[in-house]
């Protein structure tokens, strides 16, 4: 019994590679892609930015120094130290307004994508589970979605809603609401002839019962997945039309306006466009390794062994 006893405790001190819990072994796969953990800090700290904002920004957002119009960032000749990235063409400082930026691009990317992802998932469990007329009716209403250009569609509905932020984050879910619904309904068919799914409903299971408690879980892998990467075209997409003047209205410090306020001085004072191109730029980046290390961490054809 002894001899037995040592063994086991050996074999229990012996690595076997696998995480013994299901969230040390998510992050086991996750962090085995080191792009992700890049793009994890550095969205960690981007949403710190946006929490700390008031705190972190040297000025006011909206605040003009009639005094420091274009003035150029700290390290060129004739910055101020007060001006660390310099001022915009009404002198207002573009470090305050990039970090108070951060909040209205995370805050849009956040609503856009609990908008399409709530829908999505309620018209793609509708259509997966009932199939037949329902199906029929609402994956060709997703199709027509998706059969245009998803810009284009998001500036017709914004030209009739009206021009603002509010009516862009709408047309943004709108638009990108397709790709959960489709990716949903596939989950629940492959899903719904399962045997515990046949066992709840022999056992007297209602259908709201079956579709969002019992096989609705199972299907949460790919979509968390995709909303993360709807995150970034989120951003991309209201930044766009930001840029194209039917988002966000100045004075309001989203990036996209603020690329479409300064392009005009792209040539005079680069700085006033560069910085916020870049804050884009390292926002979606970021969350797309994320969601490039949740794929692999979620998807058990991608796990590593």
């Amino acid at each position: 019994m002894a001899d037995e006893s040592a063994a086991d405790a050996t074999a229990a001190e012996v690595p076997t590679g696998t995480p013994p819990h299901a969230l040390a072994e998510f992050w086991y796969y996750f962090s085995v892609n080191k792009g992700a953990v890049a793009g994890l800090v550095v969205f960690s700290l981007l949403v710190l930015v946006a929490i700390f904002a008031p705190f972190l920004a040297p000025h006011s957002p909206y605040e003009q120094f009639r005094d420091a119009l274009l003035t150029p960032p700290v390290w060129q000749e004739g910055g101020r130290p007060e001006f660390i990235l310099g001022t915009d063409p009404v002198g207002r400082d573009m470090l305050s307004r990039l970090i108070f930026g951060a909040r209205y691009s995370l805050f849009i990317g956040l609503v856009v994508v609990v908008f399409a992802l709530v829908s999505g998932i309620i018209l793609g469990v509708l259509a997966g589970y009932f199939r037949g007329w329902v199906d029929t009716a609402i994956m060709r209403v997703m199709d027509v979605i998706l059969a245009f250009p998803s810009l284009l569609l998001a500036l017709v509905l914004v030209a009739i809603l009206g021009p603002g932020l509010f009516n862009a984050m709408l047309a943004i879910a709108l638009v990108l609401q397709p790709h959960f619904a489709r990716l949903t309904r596939a989950a629940v068919m492959s899903e719904k002839n399962r045997e515990y799914v046949v066992s709840a409903k022999v056992a007297g299971a209602g259908h709201l019962r079956l579709m969002m408690i019992t096989i609705l879980p199972n299907c949460v892998a790919p979509l968390i997945v995709q909303a993360t990467l709807s995150f970034s075209n989120a951003i991309l997409e209201a930044a766009a039309l930001g840029f194209l003047g039917m988002g966000a209205q100045p004075p309001t410090p989203e990036w996209g306006t603020m690329l479409a306020s300064a392009r005009e001085f792209i040539l005079r004072a680069p700085w006033v466009v560069t910085f916020p191109g870049l804050a884009i730029l390292i926002t979606v980046l970021s969350i797309n390794l994320i969601g490039d290390g949740l794929r692999d961490a979620l998807d058990p054809k991608l796990k590593r062994s």
